[in-house]
């Protein structure tokens, strides 16, 4: 796996050893088993994968080179390069700017870039309109490009689709940035259709049997699928993609259930000129956050902690998957947590920030589930570490705590 350049302050004490112990005895990723890290008084049961993934790692670096290449230039983001604060923060004050918000509303006009400016393009992609309009100005967008290599498969598989005639249905959240670029690459080579969730996959397959009008497609996906779709042809031939940090087992029942209805429409025997099995568009550091954090759900804990970004989609589903069994809180970093012993976190249900008291119970031993999104630096789950170990007057022996992990890894093999 190829390494990045990042600055050193991404990087952590406590969990950057933790993670090299457990790839030392499992090279091949295969082992989701959790890692406990205890401190006697306080046990963190971490899941097995978490934090920065190959795509972020790969657009911090790139976005810090363009810092570092162009002293004497304006350095513009499209947008937010990565969904995390702190990340985005911390390149604001290295002079960055960001040219819209996460929602694509303009923050600075189009008109102020010059062709000499640098911008850089996010994580998540772009749309061809917005690629467009920076060749336009004469912007050299491929140098500080940072689109995700997974993202640009999603996008290559819709274009096979469309070569092969299907119309592709893209599980995805629309307003999202990467979604909004898959959607404009895939709507250049295929019909396309941008779907939330399993309900509207339930919605499609009553308009492609038949039991639902073109109207009520009008107005259930207004906005939402290519402008040359035609109600009466397109859905007969479909595939299935999606953003890449949705919720897998979703996607998967999606697919599913959408191939289900493409035998009743057509038959078992035609299903497959009618149904593409694209297989699951996740990208790897989804997989394998989530199937960490399902692993995590054979624990027995007092609370759980998922560490990210408010408006990270990858985060919100691993809340979602802990939320299943354990009292859950989302932080973006340690600073949520109060000194007397309140939290400030994330509501998803209610989309708004709450506070809570008496966040750490007064329980002793306590156990805690503990994770983060593929956005979020593992110093700011170290100093979320730390800052429960304060509260909690519990002493940090980091190294006692490592050799006990060692010991327990080395015994399995």
């Amino acid at each position: 796996m190829k390494t990045f350049d990042i600055p050193t302050y991404y990087r952590s004490p406590i969990i950057s050893r933790v993670k090299a112990v457990r790839s030392k005895f499992d090279k091949r990723k295969k082992d989701f088993s959790p890692t406990r890290l205890n401190f006697g008084e306080v046990e963190f049961i971490l899941g097995r994968h978490f934090g920065f993934c190959f795509g972020v790692e790969n657009a911090i670096e790139i976005s810090y080179k363009a810092i570092n290449e162009n002293p004497d230039k304006r350095i513009f983001l499209l947008s937010q390069m990565i969904h995390n604060p702190g990340v985005n923060a911390d390149l604001e004050k290295h002079g960055v700017r960001f040219l819209q918000d996460t929602n694509g509303n303009q923050l600075i006009s189009w008109d102020e870039v010059k062709a000499d400016d640098v911008v850089i393009i996010p994580a998540f992609g772009t749309t061809l309109e917005i690629e467009n309009k920076l060749k336009e100005i004469g912007v050299d967008t491929p140098s500080y490009d940072t689109t995700c290599p997974f993202v640009e498969r999603v996008w290559k598989k819709s274009e096979k689709l469309g070569s092969d005639d299907y119309t592709v249905i893209i599980h995805g959240k629309d307003k999202h940035e990467e979604t909004r670029a898959t959607f404009s690459h895939s709507k250049a080579h295929a019909k396309s259709i941008v779907i939330r969730d399993i309900d509207e996959a339930k919605l499609l397959g009553q308009m492609i049997l038949g039991d639902l009008a073109e109207s009520d497609f009008l107005r259930i996906f207004a906005g939402r699928f290519s402008t040359d779709f035609n109600f009466n042809t397109d859905l007969s031939k479909i595939g299935v993609v999606n953003q890449t940090t949705m919720l897998a087992s979703e996607t998967q029942e999606i697919s599913d259930y959408l191939a289900e209805i493409m035998i009743r429409k057509f038959g078992s025997e035609n299903s497959k000129t009618h149904f593409a099995n694209t297989r699951d568009t996740l990208c790897y550091a989804t997989n394998d956050n989530q199937s960490a954090t399902l692993a995590l759900l054979n624990e027995t804990a007092d609370l759980a902690i998922v560490v990210g970004g408010y408006n990270s989609s990858n985060t919100s589903h691993l809340v979602e998957l802990c939320e299943q069994k354990f009292k859950t809180f989302y932080i973006k970093d340690e600073d949520e947590i109060r000194s007397d012993n309140s939290v400030q976190h994330f509501d998803m249900h209610k989309n708004e920030v709450l506070e809570s008291d008496a966040f750490i119970p007064i329980k002793r031993p306590l156990k805690i589930i503990l994770t983060s999104g593929a956005s979020c630096p593992d110093a700011t789950v170290d100093r979320v570490i730390q800052r429960i170990l304060e509260l909690t007057n519990t002493k940090a022996d980091i190294e006692a705590a490592l050799a006990e992990i060692k010991q327990a890894f080395n015994e399995e093999v």
